[in-house]
């Protein structure tokens, strides 16, 4: 196989529909892969999408992969790709990925309910655990408060923003899972290149509407700096800037 023209291809962001596996090999390495992969954790219900009890998301058929967790030979393509590497979901894939010396933590200030307080992901880019608190649990969010959740497992534009600040100035990413573009959509708003790879093309045609909008800032509302806690990622982002 060759490597397919570019479902969309614009200011430095492009989109590949199709497989990762037989996509990557054409591809150059860059110096970040962000990815958030599928976990296989959710349940295929005649309704939709289940995530335990709670149906959270309708999908039509042709959607419906989008959740089969990728093998090991599959994350070994994906990180060999990258310099750097950020792959949340990291804990439901440690028997492929292996040891990690610096997970990455985002507390989502979820209270006290059924939802995960937090979610992992494994890294290379820092040498210790780091912490980024951003609540994000139903309508109470630190961002985006006023935009509609287009995928099941959609994280805000603040945090990707902050994995890309604490790389070691990626100016080229890569995400092989880029769903509905959450990574595409950051490095645009921060001048980064990046190439997304998706097998759905619903999620394809979702990412272009989101790069596309005008106004989709990775901070709708200014986050207040809580005690115990890091800042929003676009101050972290321009600290780490003005500092190289």
């Amino acid at each position: 196989m060759i490597l397919p023209d570019p479902y969309y291809s614009e200011n430095g962001i492009t989109i590949y529909h199709g497989d990762c596996r037989e996509i990557l090999p054409h591809l150059e390495p860059v110096d970040l892969v962000l990815t958030d992969p599928p976990y296989g954790i959710f349940k295929r219900q005649d309704s939709g999408i289940m995530f335990g009890k709670e149906t959270i998301y309708s999908k039509d058929q042709s959607a419906a992969i989008w959740d089969k967790r990728p093998d090991k030979t599959v994350l070994d393509m994906v990180v060999a790709k990258g310099r750097q590497h950020i792959v949340w979901g990291g804990n439901y894939m440690a028997d492929a990925l292996g040891a990690c010396k610096g997970p990455l933590v985002w507390n989502k200030l979820t209270g006290n309910n059924s939802y995960a307080d937090g979610e992992l992901a494994w890294s290379n880019v820092v040498g210790t655990m780091r912490i980024f608190t951003h609540q994000w649990c139903g309508a109470f969010k630190d961002s985006e408060r006023r935009l509609q959740a287009v995928h099941p497992t959609q994280k805000p534009l603040a945090l990707f923003a902050w994995c890309i600040g604490l790389a070691d100035n990626p100016q080229t990413i890569l995400d092989p899972f880029c769903g509905s573009g959450t990574t595409l959509r950051a490095a645009k708003d921060l001048g980064r290149k990046c190439i997304g790879i998706e097998i759905s093309r619903e999620y394809c045609d979702i990412a272009i509407r989101r790069l596309q909008q005008e106004t989709l800032p990775l901070q709708c509302e200014q986050i207040e700096k809580r005690e115990g806690s890091v800042q929003s990622s676009m101050f972290l982002f321009d600290r780490k800037t003005r500092e190289q």
